[in-house]
């Protein structure tokens, strides 16, 4: 695909930026709504002079990544709700051996094998993810060329900190079609930096492992202390967030992410010509949230409303960001369901009274 803008899917977008990324190792496995990205890496990959592996399932494939990591690549899987279930052991082994990877979770609803259309109800599996004290950093693309950006930035995010790397997508982002900006003079970051914790052969050096096993009393203990400071320098350094309509001191707050923030951006418009004075919080790093950020926006508002489409999640992280329960009201779509501007107005009208 050449470069410039391009009228393209959500998928075909997050292909195109792992392509641009560097990364040269992907395996997946089919599952709707994100077929594209697998479809279109079997032939992209290859052309690239990478490696494209379908797997014989989710299990198999977060595995593969994780050998490939080890071996030092830029290294990719994409799934969907219950696919990204069956790959949340590997990821916290890859976390715990701290291989960095990315995973791009376009979200169906559920729970189960649920349907086809677009869900927010997997944020709790990503800021909250598998089996251990790790994090992973998660960013919530809510337009499709952040589908590009924040794929492209989580290579980059991925090697900096030797860690899994997620995106947040959903159904709606994934199917919908819109200009992208394919900006192939960028160049990643890290891409050619040195790897010598990498499994490249021992010829000239002493072998090494990467192992998450540690027995040894009181090994694991300090293994997740370091992991911790390397968490603590993420939530102080890669915290992001965009607020819209704030600098107007708005009388109320919306606060959403992904395809709900995007809905919300008509929100505010209809809810401006009614008079009501309303922004939005939205945020980008779901991990880490941007607790601060949203306190302060939320000091002067009456209420904060959260809009998601699932039956409540990013609400508790609004709630301990806020610290007043009282200014919170809720509104969620669950099960694929996915409000309109006018849907989500109503219920702030009725609120505002």
């Amino acid at each position: 695909m050449s470069a410039g803008k391009q009228f393209i899917k959500g998928n075909t977008a997050v292909v195109e930026a792992a392509i641009d990324a560097g990364c040269r190792f992907y395996a997946g496995y089919p599952i709707t709504p994100q077929n594209e990205i697998p479809e279109m890496m079997s032939w992209r990959m290859p052309e690239a002079g990478g490696t494209f592996i379908q797997a014989e399932s989710e299990l198999i494939s977060i595995n593969m990544v994780f050998g490939a990591a080890a071996a030092g690549a830029r290294a990719m899987t994409t799934s969907s709700s219950p696919g990204i279930s069956l790959m949340q052991e590997g990821i916290s082994y890859m976390a715990g051996c701290e291989l960095p990877a990315v995973i791009v979770n376009v979200m169906r609803g559920g729970p189960g094998l649920g349907n086809i259309a677009p869900s927010q109800s997997d944020y709790f599996q990503a800021v909250k993810p598998g089996h251990g004290d790790y994090h992973m950093i998660t960013l919530a693309p809510h337009k499709l060329s952040e589908m590009y950006d924040y794929t492209f930035d989580a290579f980059d995010l991925a090697d900096k900190y030797r860690t899994p790397v997620m995106i947040l997508a959903d159904g709606l982002l994934g199917q919908l079609m819109e200009n992208v900006e394919l900006d192939r003079s960028r160049k990643p970051a890290l891409l050619n930096a040195p790897k010598p914790w990498a499994l490249t052969g021992a010829s000239g050096r002493k072998g090494q492992r990467i192992v998450s096993l540690l027995m040894q009393p009181g090994a694991l203990e300090k293994h997740n202390m370091d992991l911790n400071e390397k968490y603590n320098i993420i939530k102080r350094d890669e915290t992001k967030f965009e607020l819209t309509g704030t600098e107007e001191n708005p009388d109320y707050l919306i606060a959403a992410f992904g395809t709900c923030a995007r809905i919300s951006k008509g929100v505010i418009n209809l809810a401006r010509a009614a008079g009501i004075k309303i922004g939005l919080f939205r945020p980008v790093t779901l991990w880490p949230y941007p607790y601060a950020a949203l306190k302060e926006a939320a000091k002067k508002v009456k209420k904060v409303f959260v809009f998601e489409m699932n039956l409540g999640q990013m609400v508790e992280d609004v709630n301990l960001a806020v610290e007043d329960s009282s200014k919170i009201e809720f509104y969620g779509r669950p099960g694929g369901g996915v409000p309109t501007a006018e849907e989500l107005f109503e219920f702030i009208k009725g609120k505002v009274k």
